[in-house]
Formats: C-alpha cells, structure tokens, sequence
C-alpha cells in the first residue's frame, strides 16, 4: 500500500512532542465508563479482566481495545477510543492485561509484548457471548505491538477480523527501548521505571522464592527489568531474545487484512524501524500513517476528538472497501 498522506496539523504548543505527550497521558480528562467487567478464565489457570460496554444486544460489531505498557482499561487514551466508537454504534470491549485491573494475577508471568495467546482468549471469549460478524482491533504502543503481532503470526485469523489500527506502536522493541533510555526521554523512563518495580515488589511478596527485593531493587533501568523478570517470567532466554521474537517488525509482511500503522515522527519513544516504509509499500493490507506531530499517543485537535479516535473509526468504518480494493 502507498503511504497515506495524513491530515493531521497538530494546533499551537501542541507541536511539541513532550507537550502533547504528557498532556494526553495526565491531564485529558474523558467523561466516559464502562457497565460491565467480564473475568475470563485463561487455559494455563490465570484471569484476565475484560471491560466493556455493549450498544445493543443485538448488534453485530465490536471493536477491542489493548493498552500500552502499564496502562489499563481505563486511561484517558482508551476511554477516548472507546466513547468514539460506542457513540459510533460499536460495540466496545476493552483489555486490562494480567495484573492491570487492579488485582494481582494467579501465577508469577503477567503480560509482555507478545503474548497473543492472551488477546486469543479475548476473542473467543467475546465470540461465545454474540458471535459477532466484524470484529475491529485497536492497539495502542505495546498493545499495538501485541497487536500486530497477532495478526501477522495468525495461519487460520478468524474471519470476523475485518481491520486493525496500531498507534504510537514501537515495531522493534529492542531498538525502542533504546530510544527510551536517551536523555530526552529520562522522565518517561524514569517513570515507567517506578511503576513496574512497584508492581514487581508486589509480585515478590506473593511469590518470594522467584525473585528476591534486592534483585528488584538493583533494576534501575527498562532492560534491566526486562532481563530480569519479563524475559525469565515468559520463557525467553534474556531480553534480547525477547525483544527478538515478540517485535512486530517481522510478523508485518504477513498480515492479510487492513491494518492501519499510525506512528507520529516526533514520537520520541519509537526507533526508525517503527516507521516499515519499505514494508508498507510493497504490502496489499499494511497502510502507514506518519503525521509529523502527534508525539506519543498525542495526537490534540480543538473541540474535536484525538485525530487518531477519529482515523481509527474511519479506517475500521471503511474497512469493507479497502478490504475489497486490496484483494483485487
């Protein structure tokens, strides 16, 4: 597909990469909520918490909503997405990964970039409740990763898939934590940094023979983590083997439907490998989108909703359309 030529202008300040960054991720504020919570049991004896809102009972198309890195079902980006869509006449089903809903999960794994199985479980969960005819997924940075990944990795997709939209998504894990771990993104890091450590103290306390506080508290950076607990937690060898095999940046040549990649140039979370032209170009079902603003999942626009709340409806709207000329 040729690269979509965007129609983003992000207004005044909002030019700036931190600036909409930041405010979109802690100071937006969305007047929306979800109904209801589905816990869905998962086959290795864990749980995931599903939230969702269902427009009617009869209605035959939902859209499901991943997170990013620790994120939940309730951040300003995904309550944004999800009122755009169910005031669209969708259905809305939103993903809290293992240990985001607000509860410890069972075992000593929880989520990670690449887990699938995951985001499988969703969908046939979701299918054995009303057997949807369409079905649209929306990832956001690592969910967006997890995403498409799924996509690409699929032999037998289900058919009810007809589109998916991945925004402010780091393709190549690895090269984007490098991204992360520059002085221009130390807030960010450091963050994110905080946020997991506390998680993984928690997680010491409930399974003390698998990681100890001193392990924990010698982590002072995102590989570090991911070296000690994200890769050992999930089977991998160490990060690199990982970020190796869980990166999007691979499954994306075999993806076969339409697929929106909405990456901002001044996101300074994503590495050169997150904007795939060459692989966009000579894919019939990739379409790439880079705006010149928007930073990380901030793309502002006055008195209107995000640009990409709204270019995720149009693409998974017009999802039938594209499908069809991209077949041909």
């Amino acid at each position: 597909m040729p690269i979509i030529k965007t129609e983003y202008n992000a207004p005044g300040i909002f030019k700036n990469a931190h600036v909409s960054s930041i405010y979109a991720a802690t100071l937006r504020k969305v007047s929306y909520s979800f109904t209801a919570k589905d816990r869905i049991e998962l086959s290795d004896g864990d749980f995931l918490d599903l939230e969702r809102n269902f427009y009617s009972s009869k209605n035959n198309k939902i859209v499901i909503l991943l997170h990013g890195l620790a994120g939940n079902a309730n951040r300003p980006y995904m309550l944004g997405m999800a009122k755009q869509f169910q005031k669209n006449g969708w259905d809305v089903a939103s993903m809290n990964f293992r240990s985001c809903s607000g509860e410890m999960n069972r075992l000593y794994r929880s989520y990670h970039a690449g887990a699938t199985e995951d985001l499988e479980a969703v969908i046939n969960h979701l299918q054995q409740k009303n057997k949807y005819k369409e079905i649209g997924l929306v990832g956001f940075s690592l969910g967006g990763n997890l995403m498409l990944k799924y996509l690409g990795e699929q032999n037998n997709l289900p058919s009810e898939i007809k589109s998916a939209v991945a925004i402010s998504t780091p393709c190549d894990l690895g090269a984007s934590l490098e991204e992360l771990n520059k002085t221009h993104n130390f807030l960010y890091s450091k963050r994110f940094i905080k946020n997991l450590k506390k998680e993984l103290q928690l997680r010491q306390t409930h399974f003390p023979s698998e990681i100890s506080k001193e392990e924990i508290t010698q982590c002072n950076s995102l590989l570090a983590i991911d070296e000690l607990y994200t890769s050992r937690a999930h089977g991998f060898k160490n990060a690199s083997d990982y970020y190796k095999k869980c990166s999007c940046i691979g499954f994306l040549p075999d993806i076969k439907i339409p697929a929106l990649l909405l990456n901002a140039q001044n996101d300074t979370f994503l590495s050169p490998n997150s904007y795939p032209v060459a692989v966009a170009k000579n894919s019939k079902f990739l379409h790439l989108e880079i705006p010149k603003y928007g930073g990380h999942v901030g793309f502002f626009q006055r008195k209107k909703p995000y640009y990409h709340e709204q270019r995720a409806l149009e693409f998974i709207t017009e999802s039938k359309s594209i499908n069809s000329e991209s077949i041909k």
